[in-house]
């Protein structure tokens, strides 16, 4: 049974699927089928289950192909608007600038990668970001380089540091943030812009909160990947 607590999340769909090559024939990464279905249907599902009730699409290359197939979300309960890139990809960063410039974001929402299938209490994670204090809520795991390369340091209440390029970090970027409105108008606007520069400035200024997940990540952008998610929904 979902419940329903009026969060909205925005889905980053825009970028390519370098890593899947072929296997994602014509198809952009949120429509690969897992389990004989389009990849967004899962991960759609498991927001609305867990409150979501409405989505922001940022899509981008072939996101025709999600505004057809997910049209305005009805069928799974949810109300979806979409910021479209077109083929002038903007960069994560660049994506959720445009949504603010278009005014579609509410005042605090969530941030979900849209080849990522994970496992988190939602209303929690709210309720930490709500309690923090902080405009800015990462959820990380204790990785120590098992499912990715680590890029974070949490102190229990902080994530201290955040970086893509360093190695001695033992937690993960888990994939979900969450973000006051107005943090978003601190990116560059009308230039490309990755998402990471934005949350290791606010981990350096101690404005990013953590919130610690449990439970392994999934995520589809690349074979292995794509494998891995299809024997856990088959358990």
């Amino acid at each position: 049974m979902s419940r329903r607590h009026g969060f909205t999340c925005v889905i980053l769909a825009g970028g390519l699927a370098q890593r899947l090559g072929a296997s994602a024939g014509n198809l952009p990464k949120a429509l690969i089928p897992v389990r004989g279905r389009p990849f967004a249907d899962h991960q759609l599902a498991w927001l609305a289950d867990e409150g979501v009730e409405e989505i922001v699409y940022c899509i981008g290359h072939r996101g025709d192909q999600i505004r057809e197939h997910v049209a305005d979300g009805s069928r799974w309960g949810l109300s979806v608007r979409y910021v479209d890139e077109g083929e002038n990809l903007r960069g994560t960063g660049g994506a959720l600038r445009l949504a603010y410039e278009k005014g579609v974001l509410t005042e605090c929402f969530a941030v979900l990668y849209g080849d990522s299938y994970l496992q988190l209490d939602l209303p929690r994670v709210f309720e930490a970001f709500r309690t923090s204090g902080r405009p800015a809520l990462m959820t990380v795991l204790r990785n120590e380089g098992r499912w990715d390369k680590s890029n974070a340091d949490f102190d229990g209440n902080l994530v201290t540091r955040y970086s893509k390029l360093q190695s001695d970090f033992e937690w993960i970027d888990y994939g979900l943030l969450v973000l006051e409105r107005d943090v978003v108008a601190e990116i560059p606007a009308g230039q490309p812009s990755d998402l990471a520069d934005l949350l290791s400035r606010l981990s350096e200024e101690g404005r990013l909160a953590g919130f610690e997940a449990k439970e392994r990540f999934y995520e589809i952008g690349s074979p292995s990947g794509l494998a891995e998610l299809e024997a856990f929904l088959t358990t």
